[in-house]
């Protein structure tokens, strides 16, 4: 009776359709499980900190072009535990619309973005 309803995930996708995150919650787990980022509001920030972009309405993270991207999120959140109800697959992905050239998709632009640290973080003495 008081079990809350489990969060449906949301796959994100480059604009060519490949699967590269799942957001469950505030979290974003690559397919494989892993913690990769979290969002706060419809900012997307790598674990690390490192701000993204923003996640758009057919599961991409998009920036401007010429907007600052070098940003760390001062709070950054703890790790949380790997999900058990991750799907193992992801549906077909949505049709992507166009972007202009103002816009930059930042898995396009970088597909392995999650597996790097930042280089914003400063170094450890």
């Amino acid at each position: 009776m008081g079990d809350k309803p489990a969060e449906k995930p949301v796959f994100i996708f480059d604009t060519r359709g490949d699967w590269h995150a799942t957001k469950l919650g505030a979290f974003l787990f690559s397919s494989r499980g892993d913690y990769v980022g979290f969002i706060e509001g419809e900012d997307v920030y790598r674990r690390d900190g490192e701000w993204l972009g923003r996640l758009s309405k057919d599961g991409r993270i998009l920036r401007k072009r010429t907007e600052r991207h070098d940003y760390l999120h001062a709070q950054i959140p703890p790790a949380p535990p790997r999900p058990a109800n991750l799907p193992a697959r992801a549906p077909l992905p949505p049709m992507m619309a166009e972007i202009t050239y103002s816009i930059v998709d930042v898995l396009d632009e970088d597909p392995d973005i999650f597996k790097h640290i930042s280089d914003l973080k400063p170094d450890l003495d």
